[in-house]
């Protein structure tokens, strides 16, 4: 009697064949391939291969949760232009009087996926939400960035290039953040310290297998090693346009929650989830490029930053206060702020003070580029790169006659209350994401602001670990 795997074909692509082939769709989207033609030749490729049998399609809600539906592909071969789903489920989205939205495919950010991380016969897509009326919907922070990004590159060919240096940490036993509010804490795999584990210890297995999965996914990886922390880890990957890069930051935390479950342990990226070590941050580099040349290299300038550089900094301290809850969208992420470790909590610029806000990497004509430290690993990738690369470009510019005030340190809020009202208050916000966005957000990070301690105090608390917006659920959420 023939085994029930005998009677399955899906398909399974080798990992450097898949490296290969989601290349080649990375360039596509570089270069910028008319969306028609690249939907054309998906649908086509989708009908031919035989072994596909689902599509999944994501999109991500205002809070920063990748959310994932799969659909049939003989389904979605015919319905590919009425794919609706019901936005009053998902939190930050429609009331329910409004809850009808529709997800538009953007076929250039197509993935092919390792069967053994995400199963046989499925490929990957992202998607933008529109509303019924078939518009951008207002909190879907990918659309809009992919349509600022098309703007800017049509109107001056300027693109927004980053890289980020996403940290978390590995602990023992698979969802240990949803078990934390019974076991009080997290167990560490490893306590071998920056840059040393042994080979074949978890944490080394853990990066060695996600790091494969990066590689195949088209990441063009750097490096990884582990970080400060026990059980830290962080791997790096290449720069890319803001969306390419924002997907793969989606991808990224995926991918290692997934490979981490798979070995009995649990990925995590709240940014201080253990009193007393390091916690993770997301370090964001950015410079534009037009007509192929970097904008931010100035050989010779105050460390080799060009004016345009020095400007962009200038910007996104002028609105430091502002943007904080943009970048620090947690409870839990006040508790990085802590100038004990290395907490980039300066509203300031420098070359080599890692307590400052905003750092100017050593360069060159290539790398040359501007590095937004105090950015959390639980952010919505799509709504920091957007609001961070428009504040670069064109946000408010300080009173340069004030220099007594420019001259005084000051401090990014530690603590989310103070965020929540800044942010609120800000013109500058309120003009980038409209009001409809910022109450939304604002409301939403104010309810897990409410089911939490109001003073943070010197040890991590149960609840803004349980209501943390990547360890909640509806289901938990509700239960408060």
């Amino acid at each position: 009697m023939p085994t029930q795997n005998a009677l399955r074909d899906f398909l399974e692509i080798p990992y450097d064949k898949l490296e290969e082939m989601n290349l080649e769709v990375k360039k596509a989207r570089v270069d910028r391939v008319p969306s028609d033609v690249l939907r054309e030749a998906r649908l086509k490729y989708l009908h031919d291969e035989k072994r596909i049998k689902a599509v999944t399609v994501c999109f991500t809600d205002l809070e920063g949760r990748l959310q994932m539906l799969d659909y049939d592909k003989k389904f979605l071969l015919k319905s590919a232009d009425n794919l609706t789903f019901d936005g009053s489920s998902v939190r930050g989205f429609s009331a329910q009087h409004e809850s009808d939205l529709r997800l538009s495919i953007d076929w250039s950010a197509f993935y092919w996926l390792p069967s053994d991380v995400f199963g046989p016969g499925k490929v990957l897509c992202f998607s933008e939400v529109l509303d019924r009326d078939g518009n951008l919907y207002g909190s879907d922070m990918r659309g809009r960035l992919k349509r600022w990004a098309d703007d800017v590159y049509a109107k001056d060919q300027m693109v927004c290039h980053i890289a980020p240096e996403i940290e978390g940490f590995l602990f023992e036993g698979r969802d240990a953040e949803r078990h934390y509010p019974d076991t009080g804490k997290f167990d560490y795999v490893s306590t071998g310290g920056y840059y040393h584990s042994l080979p074949g210890d978890k944490l080394r297995t853990f990066i060695d297998g996600a790091a494969e999965v990066q590689r195949a996914m088209g990441f063009q990886n750097e490096k990884d090693h582990p970080e400060v922390a026990p059980s830290q880890f962080e791997m790096n990957f290449s720069y890319a346009d803001a969306l390419i890069t924002a997907d793969q930051v989606q991808l990224y935390k995926l991918l290692c929650r997934q490979v981490a479950a798979n070995l009995n342990m649990t990925a995590s990226f709240l940014p201080k989830p253990v009193t007393g070590v390091n916690g993770s941050g997301m370090h964001t580099n950015m410079s534009f490029n037009k007509a192929g040349k970097n904008l931010y290299w100035e050989k010779g300038g105050k460390d080799n930053l060009s004016q345009p550089g020095w400007d962009a900094i200038d910007r996104i301290l002028t609105s430091a206060d502002d943007l904080c809850l943009v970048l620090n969208s947690s409870v839990n992420a006040y508790r990085r702020l802590d100038p004990h470790y290395e907490a980039p909590n300066q509203i300031k610029s420098s070359a080599n003070d890692r307590g400052s806000m905003v750092r100017i990497p050593a360069g060159n004509e290539r790398s040359a580029r501007i590095e937004v430290r105090s950015v959390g690993p639980d952010v919505n990738p799509y709504l920091a790169f957007y609001t961070v690369a428009r504040t670069a470009l064109e946000g408010p510019r300080s009173d340069r006659a004030d220099e007594a005030k420019r001259a005084r340190t000051r401090y990014l809020p530690d603590n989310i209350n103070d965020a929540i009202r800044l942010f609120k208050s800000s013109k500058w916000v309120n003009d980038v994401l409209g009001e409809s966005v910022v109450g939304k957000f604002a409301e939403i990070k104010q309810m897990q602001a409410d089911r939490c301690a109001k003073s943070l105090g010197a040890l991590i608390k149960v609840p803004e670990i349980q209501f943390h917006h990547e360890v909640t659920n509806q289901y938990l959420w509700s239960r408060f």
